[in-house]
C-alpha cells in the first residue's frame, strides 16, 4: 500500500506562518506592553515638556543660535542640523581640509558670539558627534560659555554655573561615560530662570 508523502513545501510554509505570528506579532505586542508598563517615559521617546507642550527630546539634541543659550554639539546630520531622518557623522577623516575648515569656522562663530573669551575652546564644541544628534556637552564647554550666557540674561556668572551643576549628569551608575550637560534640559532651566522675550526665546 503505498503512503502519502507531505509536499515538501508544507513545513516551510507552516513554518513561516508560525514564526511570522510569533515574532511578528506576538512577540512586539509583549515588548511594547512591557516597555510601556514599566519604562512609559523612555518607551514614548524621552520626551521633555514645557507648560503641557512637548518642546524636544531629551535623547536629539537641538541647533541653539542666540547668545542667551547655550550651544550644543555641532551636527553634521543631514543639510539641517540634528535632523533624526539623517543620523551619521560627517565622514571626514582627520587629514580632510574641510574637517579642519569645518572647526574653524565652529571656533569663529563661538569667538564672534564672546570676543572677550580668551579660553581655549572644548573639542565638542568644535567637532560633530558621529550620531549627529548628540543631546549633551561636556560641563566643560557649558563653562566655556556661561559668560556669554550670563551677560545675555542679565544674571551673573555664579548664577549660571549654578545651573550648569544642577543640570549636569554622572557617569551612568559612576562608571560608564563621562560627566555631561544635555543643552536643551539647562537651556528650559534659564528660561525658568532668566525668561526672554518670545522672539528671543524661539532662537
Amino acid at each position: 500500500m503505498k503512503t502519502s508523502t507531505p509536499h515538501p513545501l508544507r513545513p516551510a510554509i507552516t513554518l513561516f506562518i508560525l514564526l511570522g505570528v510569533l515574532l511578528g506579532g506576538l512577540y512586539p505586542l509583549l515588548v511594547t506592553g512591557l516597555a510601556q508598563a514599566f519604562f512609559p517615559q523612555q518607551a514614548n521617546g524621552s520626551l521633555i515638556e514645557r507648560q503641557g507642550q512637548v518642546v524636544g527630546s531629551e535623547l536629539i539634541g537641538q541647533n541653539f543660535t542666540s547668545p542667551a543659550y547655550f550651544w550644543g554639539r555641532p551636527s553634521a546630520a543631514g543639510t539641517f542640523p540634528n535632523n533624526g531622518m539623517a543620523s551619521g557623522g560627517s565622514n571626514l577623516g582627520p587629514t580632510n581640509p574641510a574637517l579642519k575648515q569645518a572647526a574653524e569656522d565652529r571656533a569663529k562663530a563661538l569667538q564672534e558670539a564672546d570676543p572677550d573669551n580668551k579660553g581655549a575652546i572644548p573639542i565638542d564644541l568644535l567637532t560633530a558627534s558621529a550620531s549627529g544628534l548628540d543631546p549633551h556637552i561636556s560641563p566643560a564647554a557649558a563653562e566655556y560659555q556661561a559668560g556669554r550666557v550670563a551677560r545675555a540674561r542679565g544674571l551673573t556668572v555664579a548664577q549660571v554655573r549654578a545651573l550648569v551643576r544642577v543640570n549636569s549628569e554622572a557617569p551612568q551608575w559612576g562608571l560608564f561615560g563621562e560627566p555631561r550637560v544635555n543643552v536643551l534640559k539647562l537651556n528650559l532651566a534659564l528660561d525658568a530662570a532668566a525668561p526672554l522675550p518670545k522672539t528671543e526665546a524661539a532662537k
